[in-house]
């Protein structure tokens, strides 16, 4: 079984901006692989998204994804995590944390283009998957 795939902001956004569609990006990926996503992920990519016929495609997109939860214990998971690196001198931006916490959560790789990723001892990130 291939590792699932939770697809963080940076990557819909520079898709995005380089003329690509990301979701046709994530059904290429999607024959291989489980994609994921999180509320942060769905909120901050559906904000820029302007078009409403495109949002929904978008909703849709997400509906069949897997859906990481983001309850009060991934939120504690998440502080922890902050705190831990934190400690270690290492101040990560909260998405970035709860996005990796999610991945983490569910032994997901994070396809991004953020270098922050890859400062998270035990997460796997990449921009781009085969």
């Amino acid at each position: 079984m291939s590792v699932p795939v939770l697809v963080d902001r940076s990557w819909y956004f520079a898709e995005a901006a380089g003329g690509r569609d990301p979701l046709r990006g994530l059904a290429f990926i999607a024959e291989s692989r489980d994609i994921a996503t999180c509320g942060l992920i769905r909120a901050e990519v559906g904000r820029r998204v302007r078009e409403l016929g495109s949002l929904e495609r978008f909703r849709a997109a997400w509906e069949a994804m897997v859906n990481v939860p983001s309850d009060a214990d991934c939120w504690e998971r998440t502080m922890a995590l902050g705190r831990l690196l934190d400690g270690r001198g290492l101040e990560i931006p909260l998405p970035e944390l709860h996005v990796a916490t999610c991945a983490l959560s569910i032994s997901a790789v994070v396809l991004t283009y953020d270098p922050l990723y890859d400062k998270i001892p035990g997460l796997l990130a990449t921009d781009r998957i085969y």
